[in-house]
């Protein structure tokens, strides 16, 4: 296991800046998110710790020891990327075996077996031991990439969007398989992802990464129910949060251009003005006498609820409801919201009011 530590870190390829003024501390044996669009750096803050490249200014530490002149084999971690890394004409037995046979390990036949056996066990690939990677699914190669990790017994574990590549549902199996398989191997994960979903369900803590910089860093539910900014409210939480741009006046939300108002909680501090006003869609009530008419512009059934997308005037709001809810695209609605669960952005700056007062 290790701690990882990232000092002020910046990474330029030519003109363009991937990493700007970065730091980041992952705790020994934590399961870590970044979390980001493409582009924003995620990728190369991978490749950084893992000795793949080296920075422009800053410095990498593992377990305190700043390691930036370790090569790659020097910092014992292993990287699994989203393209799988394995030898096609190779059984998967064999494709396991392969980093321990190098001259660095150089593990008895014995300690590969038994390697191979825990890993095999682990991943439930033993039945898949003795056949060809080129005939695996992709779900199987991908636990197998996995395996190649494992057997290596590294310090840290680095994941490049390893789930990306696969179905829906394998996705959902291998979100809960990897979380089940930090927590028994005690090791430190970074998990890197676009995906929230995968983000929210797996890390212990979330950092979110945009044009080189982390913006938030958290336990999911706080940067959930928290956001530093704009940026970190649209991108974690599905679906997406509505943002609609108003002022407060006389204790209230305005909605100038739809011509409506809502109320706010009372423990709101912002000063009366422009802002941005944000509301989750489990936070937005849909029922007859609400103080806001809309239109129904779409409908997504999930399941066990629908969400809803409301149109008041020129503006756009997503309503979750039960699926029992019977309505109809340009059906006539009402709507309000919880006033407590409001959340106010400064509408130059972005950031979220409540954090800029405390």
């Amino acid at each position: 296991m290790a701690r990882i530590t990232l000092e002020n870190i910046s990474k330029s390829f030519g003109k363009h800046v991937a990493l700007e003024g970065f730091d980041l501390d992952v705790a020994d044996g934590e399961f870590f998110v970044l979390l980001g669009p493409t582009g924003a750096g995620k990728t190369t803050t991978l490749r950084l710790i893992a000795g793949l490249e080296k920075q422009s200014s800053g410095h990498v530490r593992i377990d305190d020891t700043v390691v930036d002149d370790w090569s790659a084999a020097e910092r014992d971690v292993a990287l699994v990327l989203q393209q799988y890394s394995l030898y096609p004409r190779l059984t998967v037995r064999e494709n396991l075996a392969f980093p321990l046979r190098s001259k660095l390990r150089a593990a008895s036949p014995d300690e590969i077996e038994k390697r191979i056996a825990y890993a095999a066990s682990t991943l439930r690939i033993g039945h898949l031991l003795d056949r060809k990677t080129d005939r695996l699914s992709g779900g199987e190669m991908q636990r197998v990439s996995i395996g190649r990790a494992i057997v290596r017994e590294p310090r840290v574990f680095l994941m490049d969007e390893p789930l990306s590549n696969l179905d829906a549902k394998l996705r959902e199996t291998l979100r809960v398989e990897l979380k089940d398989l930090q927590k028994r191997l005690k090791t430190t994960f970074i998990f890197v992802t676009h995906d929230q979903v995968e983000a929210m369900t797996m890390g212990d803590r979330i950092g979110v990464l945009n044009k080189g910089r982390i913006i938030q860093i958290g336990k999911p539910n706080e940067v959930y129910n928290n956001p530093r900014d704009t940026f970190v409210a649209s991108f974690v939480g599905s679906p997406a949060i509505t943002l609609i741009p108003g002022r407060i006046s006389g204790g209230k939300a305005v909605i100038e251009a739809a011509s409506f108002e809502l109320p706010l909680g009372g423990a709101v501090k912002a000063a009366e003005g422009d802002y941005t006003f944000g509301i989750r869609s489990e936070d937005v009530v849909v029922q007859a006498g609400a103080p806001v008419e809309a239109r129904v512009h779409d409908i997504e059934n999930h399941g066990i609820e629908k969400i809803l997308t409301l149109r008041a005037g020129a503006h756009f709001v997503r309503a979750s409801v039960p699926a029992t809810v019977n309505v109809a695209v340009e059906e006539a609605v009402r709507f309000g919201w919880n006033p407590n669960k409001v959340k106010i952005f400064d509408p130059v700056s972005g950031l979220n009011v409540e954090n800029m007062t405390n």
